[in-house]
């Protein structure tokens, strides 16, 4: 597991980088906060990433902020002190894990396994919220085209339907795409619904 710890502070990093490699871990990265890190970190292409910002300033902080959200992976920030907008900056930003005065070698390892299960319990979420919306629309497209099919033939909804499915079959095309080509038809000949 490559890991990536964010800090400027030595003292500080060491203490992260002691306790990963107590935990088992050896592909771990320091990359000190200043010009063009977000860059280098998606280069570096890190599975999990610490961070440690101490005391951070707001325009740190957003800056922090700024790589979690290009990154995609789970995050841990450990901070000394903290207010609710941080921690709602940080939880909308999707930081997996959010520490406030727990920087300590021996939590190191607990704070990485919860973020990266968190992160994977969210990434798992968000994937189902995707396929709902997709399905969703997938459904009124069908909707519409059978709607489509029923006022321009006649025919009742089932075999509206059917029409569409068979049609998808002899294509070997999905049943969305059909629907969407119907309406898309439809439309520039001045009949869509």
């Amino acid at each position: 597991m490559r890991i990536v710890i964010i800090d400027d502070s030595g003292l500080r990093a060491t203490v992260l980088e002691e306790g990963l490699r107590e935990a088992g871990y050896d592909d771990i990265h320091i990359v000190p906060p200043r010009g063009g890190f977000v860059a280098r970190l998606e280069r570096m292409a890190p599975d999990v990433v610490l961070m440690d910002l101490g005391s951070p300033s707001r325009d740190m902080l957003e800056e922090m902020l700024s790589v979690s959200r290009a990154l995609a992976r789970p995050i841990a920030m450990f901070v000394d002190q903290s207010d609710e907008s941080m921690i709602g900056a940080a939880i909308d930003a999707g930081v997996s894990a959010y520490v406030v005065d727990g920087l300590r070698k021996e939590r190191v390892k607990p704070v990485l396994e919860l973020a990266v299960r968190r992160f994977n319990a969210f990434a798992k979420l968000q994937t189902e919220l995707d396929e709902a919306r997709t399905a969703l629309s997938d459904r009124k497209i069908i909707d519409r085209a059978k709607s489509i099919l029923m006022s321009q033939r006649g025919i009742s909804e089932p075999d509206a339907y059917a029409l569409l499915r068979s049609g998808a079959m002899n294509q070997g095309k999905k049943i969305v795409d059909v629907a969407q080509a119907l309406i898309t038809a439809s439309d520039l000949l001045g009949g869509g619904l």
